[in-house]
C-alpha cells in the first residue's frame, strides 16, 4: 500500500508542474474567459502543492537550513520577475507594485506563516521551541530591510513624495544585497547550528530519521520540477492577476490589494513547507522558512527592481503610509517578544495572526 501510495505520489508531483507550465504557455498574452481563469487557477493549486513535495525532497537530501534556503531563494527570484512583468506593462499605475508586494510578503511571513505554525506546533506540543539566536538574528535582518528600503523613503527630503532619489535607491540597493549575503554566510557556514530544529531534551536534532534520503538522480529531478512549478505558480498567478484587478476595480477595492492577493498566492508554498514542518515540531525549520522568505524578499527584489528602474516606465514609489508603518513597528515589537525567549505559547501565535487579520483587513478598508 505504501508503495502504491509512493508511487501515486510521485506521478501527480510530476505531472501537475508540467500541467501547470502547458497551461501557463497556451494562455500567456491571451485574454482568458472566465472558465480557463478557473482552470488556471486549478494549475496553480496543483503547482503549488508539487512545489512544496520537491522542495521538502531536497530539503532532505541537503539538510537544513539549506532546505529552507533553497525554496525561499527560488520563489523569491521568481516573484521578482513577476513584479517587474507587472511593473514593465502596468506604466505609471504600477509604481506602487514592488512596493506593495514586499510589504505583503512581510505581513505573511513574520505574522501569518510564524503565527499559523506557532498555533499549529503550540496545539500538539503546548510549546514551541527554536533557537533565539539564530531567529533573532534572522528578525533583526527583516526588520532593518523592511526599515531601510518602506519606511526611510516617506521621509528623504531630497526627492517629492515618498521616493528615493537614483542615488539613495543604489544605496539601500547594494545594502540590502550585502545584508542578505551576509545573512546566507551566518545561516549555512558561520552559525549554522543556530538554524538547526531543537529536540525536546534541548539537544539538536538530526535529519528524519525514518525517512530515507532520497537518491542524487531524485535530488536532481526534485530540483528541476521545482523550478518548472515554481515557474508555473508565479507565471500562473499573472494570467489571473487581470481578473483579480478587475474584480478589485469593479468592488471598489484598493489598488494595493492586487499586491496582497500576488503575495498571498506566490508564498502559498513556503506557507504549507512550514506548517508541515510545525507539525512534526520542527519549528526552527518554520521560522527559517518565515524569515528567510521575508529576507530574500527584500534582499533581492530592491536591488532587482532599482536595476529594472533603468529601463522600466513610470516612477518607483518605496514610503510606506503611516498605516502600515504602525503595522509594521508592531509587527517587530511583538516578534522580538516571540523569538527572544526561544520558546512561544499559544498566545504568541494567536496575537501574530490577529496581526496578519488587521493587515488583510486593512488593505481591504483602508
Amino acid at each position: 500500500m505504501k508503495t502504491g501510495t509512493a508511487v501515486a505520489a510521485a506521478r501527480w508531483t510530476t505531472w501537475v508542474p508540467v500541467a501547470a507550465a502547458v497551461a501557463l504557455i497556451l494562455g500567456w498574452g491571451r485574454s482568458l474567459p472566465g472558465f480557463a481563469v478557473a482552470l488556471v487557477g486549478a494549475c496553480l493549486v496543483g503547482a503549488v502543492l508539487a512545489a512544496v513535495h520537491h522542495a521538502e525532497v531536497i530539503a532532505l537530501r541537503v539538510g537544513e537550513p539549506f532546505g529552507s534556503l533553497v525554496l525561499a531563494v527560488a520563489v523569491t527570484v521568481i516573484e521578482v520577475g513577476l513584479i517587474v512583468t507587472l511593473m514593465a506593462g502596468g506604466g505609471a499605475k504600477a509604481a506602487t507594485y514592488a512596493r506593495d508586494t514586499v510589504f505583503a510578503a512581510v505581513m505573511i511571513t513574520c505574522n501569518g506563516i510564524v503565527g499559523l505554525c506557532v498555533l499549529v506546533t503550540a496545539l500538539r506540543k503546548r510549546v514551541a521551541v527554536f533557537h533565539a539566536e539564530g531567529s533573532g538574528g534572522a528578525l533583526a535582518t527583516v526588520c532593518t530591510l523592511a526599515t531601510m528600503t518602506m519606511v526611510l523613503p516617506t521621509f528623504t527630503t531630497s526627492h517629492p513624495g515618498p521616493q528615493f532619489t537614483q542615488a539613495q535607491l543604489t544605496f539601500a540597493a547594494v545594502a540590502s544585497l550585502c545584508l542578505y549575503g551576509l545573512f546566507v554566510a551566518v545561516q549555512t557556514v558561520r552559525h549554522r547550528d543556530y538554524f538547526l530544529p531543537v529536540a525536546r531534551d534541548g539537544q539538536e536534532s538530526g535529519p528524519d530519521e525514518h525517512v530515507p534520503p532520497p537518491t542524487l538522480r531524485m535530488t536532481w529531478w526534485s530540483l528541476a520540477l521545482l523550478f518548472v512549478a515554481l515557474v508555473a505558480v508565479v507565471g500562473d498567478a499573472k494570467l489571473v492577476s487581470p481578473a483579480i484587478e478587475q474584480g478589485v476595480g469593479s468592488a471598489g477595492l484598493p489598488k494595493s490589494v492586487v499586491g496582497v492577493v500576488i503575495a498571498l498566492m506566490v508564498l502559498m508554498p513556503e506557507t504549507l513547507a512550514a506548517v508541515r514542518a510545525a507539525r512534526r515540531d520542527r519549528m526552527q525549520t518554520s521560522l527559517n522558512l518565515a524569515y528567510g522568505s521575508a529576507i530574500a524578499s527584500i534582499g533581492l527584489t530592491i536591488p532587482a527592481i532599482a536595476l529594472a528602474t533603468i529601463w522600466l516606465p513610470g516612477p518607483l514609489i518605496l514610503g510606506e503610509d503611516a498605516t502600515h508603518m504602525v503595522l509594521l513597528a508592531l509587527t517587530a515589537l511583538v516578534s522580538v517578544l516571540t523569538v527572544v525567549p526561544g520558546r512561544a505559547t499559544l498566545l504568541q501565535g494567536g496575537v501574530h495572526l490577529v496581526l496578519f487579520a488587521a493587515f488583510v483587513f486593512l488593505s481591504f478598508s483602508p
